[in-house]
C-alpha cells in the first residue's frame, strides 16, 4: 500500500520544484508511473485482505476502485494543460498540487479498514473538490455551485458521524474486520432502523440518490475539467462504495428500509434519463445520465445479492471509466467554440474526424454495447433485480431504451449536421488529446477479457 501512497504523496514536491518547462512532463510521467505500480493490486489473491493492517487493507472490493483513482490522476493532469495554459505558472502549481492532495485522502476512503478513518478521509475530500470548483470553474455560478455542493454532503454527513459514535459505544470498536465477526444487530427496534438510515444517507447523498441529487448537475457544469473527472469517476464511487460496505455491515436491510431507496432508485434512473432527452447543455446531459447510471448502482448494493454485488461494482467501474471520457470530450469541445450548448457545437465530425470516433466510441460504451463491461454490469443488474422483483424490469428496460435514445441524440448532434455559420475556424486536435481518450478508452476494451478482476465485490 505505502509503495502507491509514498509516491503519490512525492508528486507534491515534483510538482512544486520541476522548472517550469517540465512541470507538467514531470508530474505526468510520475503519475502515469504510479499507476502503473498500482495495477498489481488488482491480481487475483486467496486471502480476503492484502496488505492488511491496523488502519488499512485492501479487499476485493477496494482493489478496483483504487486502481480506477490511481490511473485518473495522470489523466486529470494531461486533461487540464490546456485550460491552464494563460494562467501564471504559481496558479498552475497550486493547481496540480490540489489534484495531487485528494488522490492519497481518496485512497484512504478506498482503503481504510478503520470506521472513524473512513469518515475523516470520505469527508476531507470534499475540501479540495471545492476549492477546485469555486477557484477553477468556468462561471460566475460555481460559487452557489460550491455551495450547493457542500451543504448537502455535511448535512448528509452529521447523521454518519453520529451513527459511528453511537456503534463504537454499543459494539466497542469500529474496525471493519472485527465488526463483520459481531453477531447482527436485531433490526425491528426503532433504533437500529434509525441507525440504518444514518449510516446510509451521507452515501445516498454522494452517490446521489434521485431526490438527493440538485448538487450534482451545478457541481459539473461549474467545474473545471479535472473537477468534473474527478466528481464524476471518484467522488460518487465513495457513495456506491459505502454503501456496498455498510449493507454488508448491517446485515440484511428490513424490507420497508428497502423500498423507498429502490424505488426513488429507479424510478430516479427513468426520470434523469428523460430529463437527458431534453437538455440543451452538453456537460448537464452528462452529468444526469451520471445520476441514472448510479441510480442502477444503488438500487443493486440495497438488495445485497452475490450478483447484485457484482453488478454494482462493474458498473461503477465502467461508468467512472466512461463518463470521465465523456467530460474530456465535452472539454475539447468546448475549448474550441467556448460554448457547451449542443445546438451551436454541432456538426463537428467532418472538421474534427479523428476526434469523431472518440465520441463514437465513448458513445457507444455510455449506451452499454457489447463487448464493453457496462452491458455485463447493466445485465448482471437486471437480472439481480429481476429476480428479487418481477416488476422491476419495466424501470430498468424503460432506463436502458431512454440511454441509449439520449445517447445517440447527443452523439448526432455533435457530430453531424450543418455546421453553425459562426465556426469559422477550429484548432485542430492534438496528440495529447487522442493519448488521453485512448487512455481512457484501452482500459474498458481489455477488461471485458478478465471481468473477474473488477466483478468479485463480496
Amino acid at each position: 500500500m505505502l509503495k502507491v501512497i509514498i509516491p503519490t504523496i512525492m508528486l507534491l514536491p515534483t510538482a512544486l520544484l520541476s522548472p517550469p518547462k517540465l512541470m507538467w512532463t514531470n508530474t505526468t510521467m510520475h503519475s502515469i508511473l504510479t499507476a502503473t505500480i498500482s495495477l498489481q493490486w488488482l491480481l487475483p489473491t486467496y486471502y480476503p485482505h492484502k496488505n492488511l493492517n491496523q488502519w488499512i487493507g485492501v479487499d476485493q472490493t477496494s482493489s478496483s476502485l483504487l486502481t480506477l483513482s490511481c490511473w485518473l490522476l495522470p489523466l486529470m493532469i494531461m486533461a487540464s494543460q490546456n485550460h491552464l495554459q494563460h494562467e501564471p505558472l504559481t496558479r498552475k502549481r497550486l493547481f496540480i498540487t490540489t489534484l495531487i492532495t485528494i488522490q492519497p485522502l481518496i485512497m484512504l476512503a478506498f482503503s481504510a479498514t478503520e470506521l472513524t478513518l473512513f469518515y475523516i478521509s470520505f469527508e476531507a475530500t470534499l475540501i479540495p473538490t471545492l476549492i477546485l470548483i469555486t477557484r477553477w470553474g468556468n462561471q460566475p455560478e460555481r460559487l452557489s455551485a460550491g455551495i450547493y455542493l457542500l451543504f448537502y454532503t455535511l448535512i448528509s454527513s452529521l447523521p454518519l458521524l453520529i451513527a459511528i459514535l453511537h456503534l463504537h459505544t454499543q459494539i466497542g470498536t469500529l474496525q471493519l474486520t472485527t465488526l463483520k465477526l459481531t453477531p447482527l444487530m436485531p433490526t425491528n427496534t426503532w433504533t437500529n432502523l434509525l441507525l440504518n438510515l444514518a449510516l446510509l444517507a451521507a452515501f445516498l447523498v454522494k452517490a446521489p440518490l434521485y431526490g438527493l441529487h440538485l448538487w450534482l448537475p451545478k457541481a459539473h457544469v461549474e467545474a473545471p475539467i479535472a473537477g468534473s473527472m474527478l466528481l464524476a469517476a471518484l467522488l460518487l464511487k465513495l457513495g456506491g462504495y459505502g454503501i456496498m460496505r455498510i449493507t454488508l455491515l448491517t446485515g440484511p436491510l428490513p424490507n420497508h428500509l428497502h423500498y423507498p431507496f429502490l424505488t426513488l432508485a429507479l424510478w430516479g434512473a427513468v426520470m434523469t434519463s428523460s430529463i437527458c432527452l431534453r437538455q440543451t447543455d452538453l456537460k448537464s446531459l452528462i452529468a444526469y445520465s451520471s445520476v441514472s447510471h448510479m441510480g442502477l448502482v444503488i438500487a443493486a448494493s440495497t438488495i445485497q445479492t452475490h450478483w447484485s454485488m457484482s453488478g454494482a461494482m462493474i458498473l461503477m467501474i465502467s461508468h467512472g471509466l466512461t463518463s470521465s471520457m465523456l467530460f474530456c470530450l465535452a472539454n475539447t469541445n468546448y475549448e474550441r467554440t467556448h460554448s457547451r450548448i449542443l445546438l451551436l457545437t454541432r456538426g463537428l465530425q467532418p472538421l474534427l474526424p479523428l476526434m469523431a470516433t472518440w465520441w463514437l466510441l465513448a458513445n457507444l460504451t455510455n449506451m452499454a454495447l457489447p463487448p464493453t463491461t457496462n452491458l455485463m454490469a447493466e445485465l448482471t443488474i437486471m437480472t439481480a433485480l429481476f429476480n428479487w422483483s418481477a416488476p422491476t424490469l419495466i424501470l430498468t428496460g424503460t432506463t436502458v431504451f431512454l440511454t441509449a435514445s439520449y445517447t445517440l441524440s447527443m452523439l448526432l448532434t455533435t457530430q453531424r449536421g450543418t455546421l453553425p455559420t459562426h465556426i469559422t475556424l477550429i484548432q485542430n486536435s492534438n496528440t495529447r488529446e487522442h493519448l488521453l481518450m485512448a487512455l481512457h478508452i484501452t482500459p474498458m476494451l481489455l477488461l471485458i477479457l478478465k471481468p473477474e478482476l473488477i466483478s468479485t465485490a463480496l
